[in-house]
């Protein structure tokens, strides 16, 4: 008889997933002329020590060296070098205190902030990833200097990549100037076309949840723009202009959504004008004829108008408003105390490093299994290395920094890979100390692991060899040529502990990590929802704009977190819902709420408010009952019991979406 080929496990198939991703070859570039130079300095002066640190901090930065515009790019690398410094300090200090055991308690703090942290934002969570990781190595490399001397070292290390990628940029584009937000505006309507094209077929979701991360991308480029100009100038007309066509992309996004939801192929053509606006912006030429209207649907109406919208925006040589004043009107509403230059600076680093306020996460159930996690697992290395051995204890604890964060991939795989990666890179270390003689060996192979380090981000194991390859350089500078075999055991040693103690009741509970995430995403999807059925017809749609795009990045992070949670060793999944069905049911809410939003405005039907409230009501019932940590497994979810929708079939297709969380959710 045959049988079905069954399917492999989330968990064991994670570890050979690989990103498909462009070469970042200017990244490249700046990745070889940062650790492997700045070793190479230390070794030539005659004092390695400076130079290892040095080279420390600019591999740090690599890690953080990601696309993006120069604004998104000092913060992204600026705020983790900050806290690296300080982890330095931190640790150094420790190391000349003679601090002893102190030091597991110390670590023990260090890693519950960099956890609690992690709920923050992405660049929070390497800010914290990598001050935890430096505390552990200040307090454990036998480096002289005082601690405030080998902080600056590495707050140096960090800054001379930044400085590279500043001054090292590509020629001015033909588009003109702004070329990292054109770039991000570009890739809008590139996603947007791919959208168009997948229409009717099996790639229609994930292409617009691609989507939805370019708009994300390009409006956190612009908002950092405008706001960091604010502190020394008003908006010049070029950046307005670019933001009126961001302002219609994001128009024309929404009447998309609607065609995406109508789930019909749409004629080549149709697809091929958003990629002419693509083209106009990197090349700064018009866009051309753009696709003949045609109002077969309300949704295809409501395209064509925004296209022409956008055309019209295109067409522009001038923006439609004046550049602002250096104190806008907004500005001036506000108190003196939030109009300042520092109140400005301080919202563009919220922008771009999570749109979370600094003090969430600390106080939060989510934030304190986060920070729980890695602090018991960190301490519990750093224990167990003190009890085998003094010298290199910490390598232990340096390893499962980075392991255990929660919010950087499956435990399971990333300990996998980290394994696999230390191995490929000490053998390779090995092979090159055989092949290569004399003094200056350990900075080439710096400099190798430096310009790999930006094109391993598709996979965490080839982005461990290239960290092993730079570390042990260092080690071996600092004078310990015989540490590539330690690293190994180690690793296996650490590689056992994050296993056992990452996936401990306590701290591997899904509902508290992930729940919090898909809640906020069911109550952003409600307050959308709301808006579209109770606002008034001819209302200001730039509310309701904001509010699409709130409930998406919600919605796109609450994925990340499910899809990272799906593919734990450990998921438990008989006592919690089917997280990735959630999502994906609230995900088509979100689709059908948009297209309602656009039959709306052309006339369709509108609800009754009572049939509104019931709907609103019933979504809000469902994050409450998902929001409820300690619910018991028999405690089913409240029935909708809502109202037939005969006339619009987005919101019958809304109510089905309700009924299939409720169906999933209820059975955890």
């Amino acid at each position: 008889m045959f049988r079905a080929p069954r399917a492999v496990p989330a968990w064991l198939a994670h570890p050979f997933r690989w990103q498909r991703l462009p070469v970042p070859w200017a990244a490249v570039v700046r990745g070889a002329l940062c650790a492997g130079p700045l070793l190479g300095a230390g070794i030539a002066t005659g004092h390695p020590a400076p130079g290892v640190l040095a080279g420390l901090g600019s591999m740090l930065a690599g890690v953080n060296d990601r696309p993006g515009t120069r604004r998104t790019g000092i913060v992204h690398i600026g705020l983790p070098a900050l806290a690296s410094a300080l982890g330095m300090l931190i640790g150094a200090s420790l190391q000349a205190a003679g601090a002893g055991w102190w030091i597991v308690p110390a670590l023990f703090a260090v890693g519950f902030v960099s956890g609690a942290g992690s709920v923050a934002g992405p660049v929070r969570s390497n800010a914290g990833m990598q001050m935890l990781a430096t505390t552990v190595l200040g307090a454990g490399m036998p480096l002289p200097g005082a601690p405030w001397a080998k902080a600056l070292y590495v707050l140096a290390g960090c800054l001379w990549l930044l400085l590279l990628r500043l001054v090292l940029r590509p020629p001015r584009p033909a588009g003109g100037a702004l070329s990292g937000e054109r770039a991000a505006v570009a890739t809008v309507f590139d996603a947007l076309a791919d959208a168009l094209g997948a229409a009717g077929g099996p790639g229609a979701e994930p292409a617009r949840r691609r989507l939805t991360a370019a708009l994300d991308r390009a409006d956190e480029a612009l908002r950092l723009r405008r706001l960091t100009n604010r502190l020394h100038r008003p908006a010049r007309a070029e950046e307005l202009l670019l933001a009126e066509r961001f302002a219609a992309a994001t128009a024309l996004c929404e009447a998309s959504v609607a065609l995406l939801w109508e789930a019909r192929p749409l004629p080549s053509r149709v697809a091929d004008s958003p990629r002419r606006f693509a083209t106009a912006l990197r090349t700064g030429q018009a866009p051309g004829r753009v696709s003949a209207p045609e109002t077969s649907t309300a949704a295809r109406g409501a395209f064509d108008q925004a296209l022409l919208d956008t055309a019209v925006a295109f067409a522009r040589r001038e923006p439609s408003t004046r550049p602002e004043p250096a104190r806008t009107r907004a500005a001036a509403a506000r108190p003196a105390a939030e109009s300042g230059p520092l109140p400005a600076l301080r919202r563009a680093l919220r922008i771009a490093a999570g749109r979370a306020r600094p003090g969430r996460g600390l106080f939060e159930p989510a934030g304190r299994d986060y920070g729980l996690r890695v602090a018991v697992c960190i301490a519990a290395s750093a224990a167990v290395a003190l009890l085998l051995r003094a010298d290199h204890w910490y390598w232990l604890p340096a390893t499962a920094t980075f392991l255990v964060k929660p919010d950087l991939g499956p435990l399971f795989s990333r300990t996998v890979n980290r394994f696999a990666g230390t191995v490929a890179g000490v053998l390779v270390f090995a092979g090159a100390g055989l092949l290569l003689t004399g003094a200056w060996w350990p900075a080439l192979v710096a400099g190798a692991g430096g310009a790999l380090l930006p094109f391993a981000t598709r996979h965490f194991a080839l982005q461990t060899v290239a960290i092993t390859l730079m570390v042990l350089s260092f080690v071996h500078v600092s004078g310990d040529p015989q540490a590539a075999a330690e690293r190994i055991v180690d690793t296996s040693i650490a590689c056992g502990i994050v296993l056992v103690v990452g996936h401990l009741p306590r701290l591997a509970n899904p509902r508290r990590r992930v729940g919090q995430r898909v809640t906020a995403a069911l109550r952003a999807t409600e307050r959308f929802l709301r808006h579209v059925l109770e606002s008034d017809p001819g209302q200001d749609p730039a509310q309701r704009l904001a509010l699409r795009r709130a409930a998406y990045r919600a919605l796109g992070e609450a994925r990340t977190a499910a899809e990272t949670a799906a593919a734990e060793l450990l998921a438990a999944r008989n006592r919690n819902p089917d997280w990735l069905t959630v999502v994906t049911a609230a995900e088509r809410i979100m689709d059908a709420a948009t297209a309602c939003a656009v039959r709306l405005d052309h006339g369709a039907h509108r609800p009754e408010t009572a049939e509104s409230e019931r709907l609103c009501r019933a979504l809000s019932a469902m994050a409450d009952a998902l929001d409820a940590p300690r619910r018991r497994r028999d405690t089913t979810l409240p029935d909708p019991d809502l109202p037939p929708f005969p006339d619009c079939a987005t919101l019958t297709d809304v109510a089905a979406e309700l009924e299939r969380i409720r169906g999933f959710a209820g059975a955890s």
